[in-house]
């Protein structure tokens, strides 16, 4: 295997557990909790699952940019003769990073805290809004995927 192969995979499989892990929680997990549990156990429940899929997040917000210009200097011999399509990656991938730092620092903690307090309203609010950011970001996600997967021209 070379060097080339080995950033490449550890790049792809850095965005599928990522984006993959959003679409899963927004789209799978998220409906099943609503009809299955009350808000309180619901809100425990993301209480409980966030923190755990926040670490995987963080290794791959470190495995993203280390493969990529990896990849970068070994394919394309740097940033500057990077093609377009690479630097839209680039600067998507740095929108979600902003958008996981928020809900990382700001909402997460805001979460902990209603639950700990048993403030259901407030934890409802405050998921709702991190709901809303992972679905954003989920969307900016899946189109770095897109652009990826078509090397698509700007």
């Amino acid at each position: 295997m070379t060097v080339y192969a080995l950033l490449y995979a550890l790049h792809v499989l850095a965005a599928v557990v990522w984006v993959g892990g959003m679409f899963f929680a927004w789209m799978v997990l998220r409906p099943v909790a609503v009809i299955a549990l009350e808000p309180p156990a619901r809100l425990r429940l993301w209480g409980q699952v966030f923190p755990r899929f926040f670490l995987f997040v963080w290794v791959c917000v470190l495995i993203l940019p280390i493969s990529g210009v990896g990849m970068l200097q070994l394919h394309f011999g740097g940033f500057e003769t990077a093609p377009k399509y690479v630097q839209v990656m680039m600067g998507l991938y740095l929108a979600m990073v902003a958008l996981f730092i928020r809900i990382q620092a700001l909402q997460l903690p805001e979460l902990k805290r209603a639950i700990a307090a048993e403030d259901w309203p407030a934890g409802g609010a405050v998921l709702g809004k991190i709901r809303r950011l992972v679905g954003f970001n989920l969307l900016i996600g899946m189109a770095v995927v897109a652009v990826a997967a078509t090397r698509a021209t700007f």
